[in-house]
């Protein structure tokens, strides 16, 4: 029974469903799909990263998200300098450049170089003719044995986990109260303007008392 001064019940429930039900039967298709070009893509940059180039690590912005590194867009002028690699040869041997990034600390700096060092010593460079390779070319060896690397990321950002120092629990170290000091220091902070009043109004008379003497 309807009560109070509500909307008479008429529903409609004779709607064409039919027409707002989604397939997705061309998901297997499309799997493949995606499967063929990504090898397609790859045969077509061999001997080259299939992930593209090498990439910086940075931090995230704002404070919220700069404790967690990432890879950057490009490497800085700076870095590729303290690398020792051109800035007109970087982009040609696989390396992002970013004209528009500057290191503001000396971390970030040590840590990007490293990674170009490394970059470095691992990479091999075919000779642009093969009967005529030039200064700096890798060896006929190498580049026999040379092979496509695979991957979300060249040289991917691995986790740092902190090492931990062990040490002796003491006696002072189970005696020592933290609440306790955090309510001292607590209210030291929140009566240092009053007791500082107090201590220029006791001065104050025992200046005049002086006088009075």
């Amino acid at each position: 029974m309807v009560r109070h001064n509500n909307v008479v019940p008429n529903g409609h429930f004779h709607k064409w469903w039919a027409r707002n039900v989604v397939t997705w039967f061309n998901q297997p298709g499309r799997k493949v799909r995606r499967r063929k070009a990504r090898a397609a893509k790859a045969a077509a940059t061999f001997p080259r990263p299939v992930a593209g180039a090498l990439r910086p690590k940075v931090r995230a912005q704002t404070v919220r998200y700069n404790t967690k590194s990432r890879l950057g867009k490009g490497f800085s002028f700076e870095e590729l300098k303290e690398a020792g690699i051109p800035i007109k040869v970087a982009p040609t041997i696989g390396i992002a450049v970013d004209h528009r990034r500057k290191n503001k600390s000396l971390e970030s700096l040590q840590d990007n170089v490293k990674r170009l060092k490394e970059y470095k010593s691992k990479l091999v460079l075919f000779p642009k003719k093969a009967g005529k390779p030039k200064k700096g070319d890798s060896s006929r060896d190498e580049c026999a044995t040379a092979t496509q690397l695979v991957g979300a990321a060249v040289m991917p950002l691995t986790k740092e986990t902190p090492e931990l120092e062990m040490v002796a629990v003491t006696d002072e170290m189970k005696s020592f109260g933290a609440y306790a000091k955090l309510r001292i220091e607590r209210a030291n902070k929140k009566l240092v303007g009053f007791r500082r009043k107090r201590a220029e109004e006791a001065a104050a008379k025992a200046k005049e008392a002086a006088k009075m003497k």
